[in-house]
């Protein structure tokens, strides 16, 4: 039975992951995620059901459209079998559980910022709001009022923190540091990162907390230096997309349960 619904979920990630390269290419581009259906970018020939498998599509056709021969992007099947993957590892961690159900909404953001930050350097405010309410209304339903408040005041406070950097980074550099799209996201990272460890409202000792979002924005700066050094030396002026890292650092801590303050307690 548990190979049954790990199979379930990984099938179901890599449908979405088909559903979330559309919104991903779509949604920066003003246009409709529901019509026209899916198609070719190069002879606009509208795909038919067996051309949109996820993953195996793409492998009968040999990687190019039916029609034209042009080739597909490795980027589509990269999402979907991610996306599969992650909603697998999602479910082997969490089984059905509210950290199973955050998780796969974090790693559903993610897989749509990747297409639409790295094509088109956009995070939609659609896509950011969505997600970031329905954290939090599941945290509601699931947990109660007063849970649900105490991730928007984590979130609302990353937030600040992160508006402050990108006012800062502007001041010394002299131009845009970070996009409004990568401070906004920042409410949905507090709202996941409550999950983990959750605020005490009246208990303000608890506020110590918050240096899980502030050791978020360290890790993603971490993994994202790689890339910008090889865009640095190969001279390219390539800007480099910050918020699938953000997301991509939140979703390691809240796959792990990584909770800051053991440093503390180490160290004591």
């Amino acid at each position: 039975m548990e190979i049954l619904f790990a199979t379930i979920v990984f099938i179901y990630g890599l449908m979405l992951g088909s559903f979330y390269n559309v919104v991903g290419y779509r949604v920066p581009n003003n246009l409709s995620i529901v019509k026209p259906g899916s198609f070719c970018p190069k002879c606009n020939h509208e795909l038919k059901w067996y051309e949109l498998i996820p993953v195996f599509s793409f492998l009968i056709q040999g990687g190019k459209c039916r029609k034209c021969k042009c080739k597909i992007s490795l980027f589509y099947p990269f999402i979907e079998l991610t996306t599969g993957i992650l909603f697998l590892v999602s479910y082997l961690v969490f089984g059905f559980s509210l950290e199973f159900i955050i998780s796969i909404l974090t790693v559903s953001f993610l897989v749509i910022v990747i297409v639409s930050d790295f094509s088109y350097l956009i995070i939609p405010d659609e896509v950011t709001f969505t997600f970031s309410i329905l954290c939090v209304v599941v945290e509601l339903i699931l947990n109660g009022w007063e849970y649900a408040l105490s991730s928007c005041v984590f979130g609302v406070i990353l937030f600040l923190v992160m508006y402050f950097i990108m006012y800062l980074g502007s001041v010394i550099m002299k131009e845009e540091a970070l996009g409004g799209g990568d401070v906004k996201l920042m409410f949905f990272v507090g709202a996941v990162l409550n999950v983990i460890k959750p605020l005490s409202l009246l208990n303000v000792s608890s506020y110590i907390t918050l240096l899980n979002g502030f050791f978020v924005i360290f890790l993603s700066s971490l993994i994202a230096s790689p890339f910008a050094l090889l865009s640095y030396f190969s001279k390219k002026e390539r800007l480099i997309p910050f918020g699938p890292f953000i997301l991509i650092a939140t979703l390691i801590m809240f796959l792990t349960s990584f909770d800051f303050l053991i440093f503390f307690k180490v160290l004591s």
